[in-house]
């Protein structure tokens, strides 16, 4: 190294001052070159690329919140209907009906239980019942508690016909549904 050291400095001992000049000049533009391309060029890319990653980190987080407010709409209703289903009263959906009938005056003629899906977490009953002669006051408000209990019912099913007896009496059959938990 010393060698080639000593021999640069006697040919620049030999080059004239024009000479001396112009590869001194070349030397600096070389020199900044260099450290252009060794330091400034790649701290450029580096920014230039930062740059780019936090606009597509924040185009993901929008995203990410747009999702989650989706998934905030969806899911408020689930919510509510499964505080509704662990909330409410438990127990037999027969005595739920009866209790309801008898607030509302109505006389139930019958009450058979229905094949219903099954699932991982709740439990369907299903419990088809029957209205023989009763008034539309009376059907409303049966109808009505029983989509406003307590405990998660609902109407899966509706059938209504006048009487040919007696034409202001209606004759209903409809299937009411409710959810329990699964105990795990």
């Amino acid at each position: 190294m010393k060698l080639l050291w000593n021999r640069l400095v006697d040919a620049w001992g030999e080059l004239s001052a024009r000479e001396r000049t112009l590869v001194g000049g070349a030397g600096v533009a070389l020199a900044i070159a260099l450290f252009y391309l060794a330091i400034i060029g790649p701290a450029l890319d580096f920014a230039a690329d930062a740059r780019q990653r936090a606009v597509a980190a924040e185009e993901q987080l929008r995203a990410v919140q747009a999702l989650r407010a989706r998934y905030d709409l969806i899911d408020a209703p689930l919510r509510k209907v499964r505080e509704r289903i662990s909330g409410g009263a438990q127990g037999e959906i027969f005595t739920t009906l009866e209790e309801l009938a008898r607030e509302s005056a109505v006389k139930v003629a019958s009450m058979e239980p229905r094949t219903s899906s099954a699932s991982d977490a709740y439990e369907e009953t299903k419990v088809q019942v029957v209205l023989k002669s009763q008034t539309l006051a009376q059907v409303v408000n049966y109808l009505h508690r029983i989509e406003s209990a307590a405990h998660l019912l609902s109407i899966k099913t509706l059938r209504i016909r006048t009487r040919a007896d007696k034409p202001e009496l209606l004759d209903v059959t409809f299937t009411v549904s409710s959810f329990e938990r699964i105990q795990s």
